[in-house]
């Protein structure tokens, strides 16, 4: 990957990036597509060491609401666009999400959900639990009420993607600080004047926070509130498997967000521990897996005891309502954010990389992210995103 580490950072720059994953090198191509010049990525670690680097890779449009609806959309267009532009294999494989339901409420909203997607052009469809089982051999359909199915949906691997957009970015001439740390941020007036890292100081013009679960810590040096708290989130993968697993959707069980998909010549297991407490450990404990195989045992007996070979621990950047943020600061005029997704910003990154430029080029955005805006936590606010049920 086309990364640098520093023995002092440039001293100046229009642009600093702080936080070089998905969001950051998306963020840094798409401003150096446009003509942007003279832009430094800040990256405490290496390129994608942060939830980017983790293996789930989902990508997907199917959501309750219009505007994450678009962001995925649009990044799902983008994803298979991604060996022409930015010119990268990013191994994506378009097998289809698979939401089980096992409520007839759940059924009901999901059934809303598909009205409003296909409204928008996503070709997801309500399907019966045969159907489900048809698609995935390994569920069980005891209890089962439907199932909510987009076939143009599925997964890719969020490493190449980073590597795809910061190499290109990096012909373009960005440059990519690694093992870089932000160490304070100043400010004069209502705007940013630079940021200060462990290896110098970068006097700039804008600053973008795509810091991800830091992205607090981040704004708190600019005096810019980012609610955003880091949860640990775990997955394992099986053990190779003969015969080879057979193809299938990336699959959820909505109720205990359990969900399972193919990896190499295995599968890739994970679920959300519902009482995981917030921090920034991301020790994997295999202990964890007893979580996915107790919901197996029950949804796809097969995989309750098979042979797992490892796993990997990150983090979610979760904010109070689970929507990401996105905009400027009203604080600081050229500090901008895109950070919080809450388990959906590799799906949204090549959109929201779009929305980042635009931002800075002062551009009207390709959807209206004015709902997503950190200001819509303060006490009174008017603005806020509708909840979504996915």
């Amino acid at each position: 990957m086309s990364s640098s580490t520093f023995r002092t950072v440039p001293s100046t720059a229009d642009v600093v990036i702080i936080g070089g994953g998905v969001m950051g090198a998306g963020t840094a191509y798409h401003l150096a597509e446009a003509g942007v010049t003279n832009i430094v990525v800040v990256e405490r670690g290496e390129l994608g060491c942060g939830s980017s680097g983790k293996p789930i890779g989902g990508v997907r449009a199917q959501f309750s609401d219009p505007l994450n609806i678009e962001l995925g959309n649009r990044s799902l267009r983008a994803y298979q666009d991604f060996p022409h532009r930015p010119g990268a294999d990013i191994r994506l494989d378009t097998v289809g999400y698979l939401f089980l339901l096992t409520s007839e409420r759940q059924a009901a909203d999901f059934e809303t959900c598909v009205s409003l997607q296909n409204s928008l052009d996503v070709p997801s469809r309500m399907i019966d639990p045969a159907e489900a089982q048809r698609l995935c051999p390994y569920l069980s359909t005891d209890g089962l009420v439907a199932a909510a199915y987009s076939p143009t949906d599925g997964h890719a691997r969020p490493g190449l993607v980073v590597r795809g957009y910061a190499d290109a970015a990096a012909r373009a001439g960005v440059t990519f600080a690694t093992h870089t740390a932000v160490t304070g941020i100043d400010t004069t007036g209502d705007r940013v004047t630079a940021v200060h890292t462990d290896r110098g100081r970068i006097a700039c013009s804008t600053v973008i926070c795509t810091a991800g679960a830091w992205s607090g810590r981040i704004g708190d040096m600019a005096g810019v509130s980012l609610p955003v708290r880091p949860v640990r989130r775990q997955l394992a993968f099986t053990a190779p498997l003969a015969p080879p697993a057979p193809r299938i959707p990336f699959t959820i069980d909505f109720s205990s967000t359990a969900y399972f998909h193919n990896s190499d010549d295995g599968l890739l297991f994970g679920l959300a521990d519902p009482d995981q407490p917030d921090g920034f450990d991301t020790t994997w404990t295999p202990e964890w897996l007893e979580l996915f195989r107790a919901v197996a045992r029950h949804r796809a007996p097969a995989l309750a005891d098979m042979e797992t070979a490892g796993g990997w621990a990150g983090l979610y950047e979760v904010t109070p309502d689970h929507n990401a943020l996105i905009g400027r600061s009203d604080e600081l005029t050229n500090f901008l954010y895109a950070t919080g997704f809450s388990g959906h910003g590799f799906l949204q990154a090549p959109a929201v990389g779009e929305v980042m430029r635009d931002l800075h080029l002062e551009r009207e955005p390709c959807v209206d992210i004015s709902p997503l805006s950190a200001a819509r936590f303060r006490t009174g606010a008017e603005t806020r995103p509708e909840a979504h049920v996915v």
